[in-house]
């Protein structure tokens, strides 16, 4: 069990960091819904200089751009800034996601206990990203090789039946076309393209690479990968 929840936090980490690597650009909104103004406090021009800062070419939501970023919505990530502040303490956390609203990764908070408000956000803000170590590794890659997550060989790939897909509350049935039989149970994670899978009495994590999804878990202590046709 505890080597499963080691390489479940492994993939997670290195989709997150793939995730973020097929975006070129970022759209970070005029004002923040939590704030009464545009770029209140700079806040807004404090978010587009670190997504600058971190290799993305951002715009606001408002703002004239190239052809490429507005005729597609999802070559772009979604910048937010969520604000759990209390009474005592200024408490901001960057949110990122993408085009169908799915949140791909967020920062840790940032706080501040400082009173005056254009300090406490400016401050809160910085630390959320300078301690946002995933955005920070951030490198344009759009055509990006499969990236191998474990140094060992994976073994056992092989293509198994083609799959329709019944959504649940927390995930998905993965069910063999022409059939009823209930083969994969798979859960959401933080991840779009990372599943907690069970198939029968196996546990393991349903993974998206280069677009093809595989089912990965461990036997007699070996990477078993197999291929899976789904489409979601």
């Amino acid at each position: 069990m505890k080597k499963y929840i080691v390489l479940l936090l492994l993939f997670s980490a290195v989709c997150f960091a793939q995730n973020i690597n097929e975006y070129k650009y970022a759209t970070v909104p005029a004002k923040f819904s939590f704030l009464k103004e545009e770029n209140q406090y700079n806040l807004n021009l404090l978010t587009k200089m670190y997504l600058q800062k971190y290799g993305f070419e951002t715009y606001y939501n408002n703002e004239t751009a190239p052809d490429d970023f507005v005729n597609s919505n999802c070559n772009k990530i979604f910048v937010d800034i969520v604000n759990n502040s209390n009474m005592f303490t200024t408490k901001l956390k960057v949110v990122i996601k993408d085009c169908k609203n799915n949140i791909l990764i967020s920062s840790e908070e940032g706080a501040s206990r400082e009173k005056e408000y254009k300090v406490a956000y400016n401050e809160a803000l910085r630390m959320a990203f300078d301690n946002f170590s995933v955005l920070k590794a951030h490198k344009f890659q759009p055509s990006q090789k499969r990236l191998e997550i474990i140094g060992e060989p994976v073994t056992n790939q092989m293509v198994i039946k083609k799959y329709n897909v019944v959504a649940t509350k927390n995930g998905f049935n993965l069910i063999i076309a022409d059939s009823d039989y209930k083969i994969f149970q798979i859960f959401k994670t933080s991840s779009i393209d990372v599943f907690i899978g069970n198939r029968d009495n196996v546990s393991g994590v349903l993974i998206k690479k280069t677009d093809n999804w595989f089912f990965e878990y461990y036997q007699n202590d070996k990477l078993v990968s197999e291929k899976v046709e789904v489409k979601f």
